[in-house]
């Protein structure tokens, strides 16, 4: 089957044209600058026509059977990837408060599809839906319950598309069965989410209400006290400049000045303090969830690194192991070095739980996610 994946943002739309059955990419490109005065397409529908004209000769022959999206945000609502209808356009239009950089976008995608190609199968594939096995003492906060019943507050989880492809194929590569399988996976890239993986399912995960929550990432702070908001808000500042700040202007980027891994790995090695002081704060977070996760699964069969900085920067992953080792986890400095698009081991022999690399492939998944069901329906 022929799916053309779609991750709609705000101003951009990135595209991909995948066959199920080869796994080959026939296309792939960025509409970006979407509603800007800068010479961009006007709005979502513009930019699909201007998708169509970029593969015009790629479906002439060989026509898309159907059409996958990224959605952020599910809610409670939807648990697994859906076949797209009106009624379901609209629910995903209603959640747009519990995501509104994102779920917006995401329905300007589907209405553009159905506006360019109204008969074309179209299927919703959520980042929370992984996440939608937390059991209550994972998901839910110590706050009035009215706020859970009148807003949905309660941790949903993002990345859930990215850290359910890994496992499967973490469990694939260690010869465990699925339903069996343990894992803590580290999805480290600008944005970063930990995992905690038992019986193959998702139980708990470091993105909370909002991706804001957990890890320190490359522009966002992840944990602070709640109180600080408060603060920052008696002293004059708007919700929006706190917003701003939070998810735009901390990380890594406050750190150091710069949300580049690769910068500030290269920096600390040339003895720049700032550099190091950034790593010694994003391993140490990093490796202080690693360690309670070990213990929610009931004990890891694995760790698992993905996306960007935990697929190629073997130097951070060593920092963030070399904290480990009460849980006796060691690397191969030579395996862990090495440059390899293959999902990998990466630990030492003697390590009492293996570490793993393993590359994520979300639009991968969107489309097989995308085939099966509307082969289903």
């Amino acid at each position: 089957m022929r799916v053309l994946v779609i991750n709609s943002g705000s101003s951009s739309l990135k595209y991909q044209v995948r066959d199920t059955g080869t796994n080959e990419v026939a296309a792939t490109g960025l509409i970006d600058r979407i509603g800007e005065d800068a010479g961009g397409p006007a709005d979502h529908a513009e930019a699909m026509e201007q998708v169509a004209a970029a593969l015009a000769g790629e479906l002439a022959d060989k026509p898309l059977d159907a059409v996958g999206h990224r959605v952020v945000h599910g809610g409670e609502r939807f648990s697994e990837p859906v076949l797209i209808n009106n009624e379901i356009t609209r629910s995903i239009e209603r959640l747009n408060p519990l995501a509104p950089l994102h779920n917006p976008a995401n329905v300007l995608g589907i209405r553009a599809i159905t506006a360019k190609w109204p008969d074309m199968p179209q299927v919703a594939v959520f980042d929370t839906a992984f996440h939608r096995t937390l059991p209550e003492h994972a998901w839910r906060y110590a706050v009035p319950d009215e706020l859970y019943r009148q807003y949905g507050i309660r941790r949903y989880g993002f990345h859930g598309t990215s850290h359910e492809f890994v496992t499967a194929r973490a469990a694939e590569l260690l010869g465990v069965p699925l339903a069996g399988f343990n894992a803590v996976v580290a999805h480290l890239g600008n944005g970063v989410s930990l995992t905690a993986i038992q019986g193959g399912a998702s139980i708990d995960t470091s993105m909370g209400f909002t991706p804001l929550e957990g890890l320190v990432m490359g522009t966002r702070s992840g944990d602070i006290d709640p109180s600080i908001l408060i603060f920052l808000q008696r002293q004059g500042l708007s919700a929006d400049e706190i917003d701003t700040m939070l998810n735009r202007d901390s990380g890594l980027k406050a750190l150091f000045g710069d949300n580049d891994m690769r910068t500030i790995v290269d920096a600390a090695a040339a003895g720049d303090r700032r550099a190091q002081t950034a790593l010694d704060i994003t391993s140490y977070r990093l490796a202080k969830y690693i360690g309670g996760y070990h213990v929610a699964v009931g004990g890891t069969h694995a760790l698992v690194f993905t996306a960007g900085i935990g697929e190629n920067s073997a130097e951070f992953r060593a920092q963030a192991v070399a904290r480990l080792g009460a849980l006796g986890v060691k690397l191969d400095g030579a395996a862990n070095l090495e440059r390899s698009g293959a999902p990998r081991v990466i630990s030492a022999p003697d390590s009492l739980i293996p570490v793993l690399v393993v590359p994520t492939d979300e639009e991968r998944a969107i489309a097989e996610a995308t085939a099966a069901v509307v082969l289903s329906s």
